[in-house]
């Protein structure tokens, strides 16, 4: 049975089973257009009955699986409630925020719980000033090789980072780049992950 769910927000809870147990790193929130991931920011804030729950349903869904490495595991808040929505076994895509979030991304806990390494915990790297942090999906439309410009233009943007990610063609709509950025708040650091996407050029040879 299938029913229309009235939800505050979807997070990410990235879980990572290693060696040592299981861990959480913080809440990733994020935006979804025709079910594709477009936008992602971390911390998001969560009631913290909201928090404990969505740990412990994390927990039982990957204790259920089984097996090391990070699984992003997708859920509806609702005030204090939660709904699982899906999991995915491995590095999830609105996780890429970790890579100017924390000092071990997503990429590197995943690698090292599948190794037998530790991978217990990672470091948030943005301080007291730049506490949150975001990314931003770039995309482009059309068939052809993707090339880049304004490349100088995004990475003025204060904190901003670039990751292009090398797709030899594209053919329909792709993401081909991601933007990240950190700032005081999560307002700003998705501003500034936008204006660093907004200032890539996207031409397809």
């Amino acid at each position: 049975m299938e029913g229309f769910v009235e939800f505050d927000s979807e997070i990410t809870l990235l879980t990572v089973r290693h060696s040592g147990g299981t861990s959480f790193l913080d809440p990733v929130g994020h935006v979804q257009i025709d079910g594709d991931y477009r936008e992602s920011w971390q911390p998001a804030a969560l009631p913290a009955a909201a928090l404990a729950k969505a740990q412990q349903m994390a927990a039982a869904v990957t204790g259920a699986l089984g097996g090391w490495g990070l699984f992003g595991v997708e859920l509806f808040i609702l005030g204090e409630d939660v709904l699982f929505s899906e999991v995915s076994p491995r590095p999830h895509d609105t996780g890429m925020v970790t890579m100017v979030s924390q000092d071990l991304s997503e990429f590197a806990l995943h690698a090292r719980a599948v190794l037998g390494l530790p991978a217990g915990g990672a470091e948030r790297i943005g301080g007291p000033d730049e506490p949150a942090a975001a990314s931003c999906a770039v995309l482009a439309e059309g068939t052809g090789v993707p090339r880049f410009g304004g490349v100088d233009a995004a990475l003025a943007v204060p904190t901003a980072q670039v990751r292009l990610f090398g797709k030899p063609s594209v053919s329909g709509h792709r993401r081909v780049a991601v933007t990240l950025a950190r700032g005081a708040d999560v307002r700003q650091a998705r501003e500034r992950a936008r204006a660093a996407a907004a200032a890539l050029r996207i031409t397809l040879d």
